[in-house]
């Protein structure tokens, strides 16, 4: 009898349901919201509202797509954290009630195991080459940094992660301090390809072991802009495309810098990188140069598994099936928590 898995995703500003049938993805439908770009970040409220109104329209079009009815379903897996509060409790309360109304187990994923379990994502047409056990995942994304080291799909271990931002926050703030909008990564990214990345020099951490710190890089660059900003008021219009390369081409400096620490002291050679900031092409130039230049096997996700979606979600969902690892009605959201 199949395994059929629908997936939830609702941790952030991104709405998502996923459905797997024998860890063949079958749909992914994402509803993003915009209502977020005015403010310059996410606003909490907003997001858990908007949430309310697309999750059902949302697993509504994935279970349409996959040709399934919600009576077929083997399992409903959902996020249950980290994230944000009220975006995870409309998500969780949806996916237990769906669970409850169908007699079918409810599956608690980690949202962070989800991304670094994207790389097993399987879908119809596509080439399915994931990496083998042990391997590095470097997790990347407005909210976490970690080099997570992965033995199997059920144990993992972070070993080395940020000590204060994130490498995506800290791009968001500078992007946001050159007036570039929310989100900035992605204006950051098409900026850095037009520009010089050495153009400039931003102050790198030293930081003991595999951790990260990218405070002092997010100071340095307001100070440094300030100074120049004294000097030309228009500096960042003349500049910008050397600005966002030469940070751009710290911030992977420094994630690379860990990951090759790690890589070396635990020989391993099976790397991987996830999460949102894995969509940079900076930082996907620098896996496939690494992997020439100290013969590492790469994984880079596909660009529609480096956000928030729901297919991560339900492969993860899948794993936890095989083994019957389910949860009760009374688990609740946590909003923090270690891999």
């Amino acid at each position: 009898m199949s395994i059929i898995i629908l997936g939830i995703e609702s941790s952030c500003d991104d709405t998502s349901a996923a459905v797997i049938k024998d860890g063949l993805l079958l749909s992914n439908v994402v509803a993003s919201q915009a209502v977020h770009e005015a403010y310059g970040g996410v606003v909490p409220e907003l997001a858990s509202r908007a949430h309310q109104q697309n999750v059902v329209p949302v697993v509504h079009e994935a279970l349409k797509r996959a040709g399934i009815a919600k009576e077929q379903l083997s399992a409903v897996a959902f996020t249950r954290g980290p994230g944000l509060m009220g975006s995870l409790l409309v998500g969780v309360s949806f996916a237990k009630g769906l669970a409850c109304s169908l007699g079918v187990p409810m599956i608690d994923v980690n949202h962070l195991h989800g991304h670094v379990l994207a790389h097993f994502i399987q879908a119809p047409d596509e080439d399915f080459n994931p990496p083998e056990f042990p391997f590095l995942c470097l997790l990347v994304s407005g909210g976490n940094s970690q080099i997570i080291l992965v033995n199997a799909y059920n144990d993992m271990k972070v070993i080395g992660q940020t000590i204060d931002d994130a490498a995506g926050e800290a791009i968001d703030k500078c992007s946001k301090v050159m007036g570039l909008g929310y989100p900035g990564g992605p204006v950051i990214d098409k900026l850095a390809r037009q520009g010089n990345p050495s153009a400039y020099t931003f102050s790198k951490p030293h930081i003991p072991g595999y951790d990260y710190s990218f405070s002092g890089l997010k100071t340095s660059f307001l100070y440094s802009l300030r100074e120049w900003l004294q000097d030309d008021p228009d500096f960042i219009v003349h500049h910008k495309e050397d600005l966002a390369a030469s940070l751009e081409a710290t911030i992977v400096d420094i994630l690379m810098s860990k990951l090759r620490k790690a890589a070396k002291d635990l020989n391993i050679r099976e790397v991987a990188v996830a999460g949102g900031v894995s969509a940079n092409n900076g930082l996907r130039n620098a896996f496939r140069e690494h992997a020439k230049k100290y013969g590492w096997k790469v994984y880079i996700p596909k660009f529609g598994y480096t956000t928030d979606n729901a297919a991560m979600i339900a492969m993860t969902g899948y794993f936890k099936y095989l083994d019957k690892q389910f949860c009760t009605i009374d688990m609740p959201a946590y909003s923090r928590v270690l891999i």
